[in-house]
């Protein structure tokens, strides 16, 4: 039987997994990456690190898949996923002229107002943390003069294993301007803005076949020649699909320093006044927002050991009769999107096991919200929630959540590296990603 290669693309490290056509997982090898520099003050990765990164995770799965009596051989097909809006620019040859530049990117100002003055009021590349602005912000260095290529992680990723570039998939390109309606680069605005029409990639759905890897490739690593390299995703994307969701109403809630939640469903919503937008996949749509609550507001209160012994003397199924909105610092941005929306954590009372009870209920508030928003806007109602993230596990908090949504709450692995294995195996069978 056919094997499947997931590689994920974090900030902090690259993470791998092989599923077989069951898509039981056969294996997995993670490595770590430096933390990002600061150039201009803004974080930015040397994609080099990716690359050498990737290489010693393919050296451990060559030595852990004997273990099983499998091997790199028996992969059929492979797919990447990376941070969302981490872009960088590289030359024909796919070496990068520039540093790439981090999701987390931001303060384009005056990229974000030209990108006002010309783009629809409802683009999602709007925005001075949008990866469009990083891009238009790139392609003025002086660097730039030799780029052929405006790539986003996963791109670069699979174009190295692959040997060329110029391709992408339709959910890393959606903040970087790509119209889904019109399927294709709005030309007409983004020729106000100067932008180099030439570097920008080729774009097919997730899940499609665009080359093989090479042979050297093939060769260091002991792939078959004819390996395939399906188009990948986002990581937020690629975890939801590892979480197991595939029907319309499931939802997934990352509780991670911040909150993040997808719904799968029929037909796109869009809200950019709420943070809220959809990505296609599978013929499918994936409607979602994050909000900036989250373990972050958590841990300004309480570390997480405290968090831990707090939560044994709060009882889930009472309420507290608090209502916070935990926000680590002002600003939010779905299911509101208001930059001065300030936190609300008072009055405090004066039992610490209380206090928390009440942040867990704010948090729970917010996703209800969020879950709420999608559906007013034409998605459907959430019918089930998996939970990933750091925050997933704790048996409280996923208590207080059920009984806000509604809804059964079950804690998955959601790993990203599985869902674009998953990815992967649906571009050879042509079937849905998961049994």
């Amino acid at each position: 039987m056919s094997l499947y290669l997931g590689i994920d693309l974090g900030t902090s490290g690259v993470r791998t997994a092989v599923v077989d056509e069951q898509c039981r997982q056969v294996a997995f090898a993670r490595t770590s990456l430096p933390p990002p520099n600061l150039e201009g003050g803004r974080p930015v990765q040397d994609p080099d690190e990716w690359w050498r990164s990737l290489e010693r995770c393919l050296d451990l799965l060559s030595s852990i898949l004997p273990e099983g009596g499998r091997s790199l051989a028996e992969v059929a097909a492979l797919a990447v996923d990376g941070t969302s809006g981490t872009v960088l620019l590289a030359d024909s040859r796919l070496q990068p002229v520039t540093s790439a530049l981090m999701y987390n990117s931001s303060g384009f100002l005056e990229e974000a107002r030209a990108i006002d003055a010309v783009a629809p009021e409802n683009s999602i590349a709007r925005g001075a943390s949008s990866a469009l602005a990083r891009l238009l912000h790139l392609q003025s260095l002086p660097a730039a003069d030799t780029a052929a290529h405006a790539m986003h992680q996963a791109d670069w990723i699979a174009a190295k294993l692959i040997g060329s570039g110029g391709f992408s998939d339709e959910n890393n390109v959606l903040k970087s301007g790509y119209d889904l309606a019109t399927g294709g680069w709005p030309e007409d605005w983004f020729g106000k803005l100067d932008m180099r029409l030439e570097l920008l990639p080729r774009v097919v759905p997730a899940g499609r076949t665009v080359g093989t890897v090479r042979k050297q490739i093939c060769d260091r690593f002991g792939f078959a020649p004819g390996t395939e390299v399906a188009t990948g995703t986002t990581d937020s994307i690629a975890a939801f699909i590892g979480a197991g969701a595939t029907n319309v109403g499931d939802g997934v809630t990352s509780v991670g320093t911040t909150l993040a939640i997808k719904l799968l469903s029929e037909a796109p919503v869009t809200d950019v006044k709420r943070g809220v937008y959809s990505h296609r996949i599978f013929g499918m749509w994936l409607a979602g927002g994050a909000s900036n609550a989250g373990g972050g507001a958590l841990l300004k209160h309480f570390p997480l050991e405290r968090i831990v012994e707090l939560s044994e003397m709060i009882d889930p199924n009472t309420d507290s009769g608090l209502h916070f909105y935990p926000l680590p610092q002002p600003g939010e941005r779905f299911p509101v999107a208001d930059p001065g929306l300030q936190p609300v954590v008072s009055p405090r009372p004066g039992r610490d096991a209380l206090f928390l009870q009440g942040l867990f209920e704010g948090l729970a508030r917010i996703e209800r919200s969020g879950y709420d928003a999608l559906r007013e806007l034409g998605a459907p109602e959430v019918t089930n929630v998996r939970s990933v993230g750091g925050g997933a596990g704790n048996r409280v908090l996923n208590r207080i959540r059920e009984r806000t949504l509604g809804c059964p709450v079950s804690v998955v692995s959601g790993d990203a590296a599985v869902g674009s294995a998953l990815i992967a195996r649906r571009s050879c069978t042509g079937g849905e990603p998961g049994p």
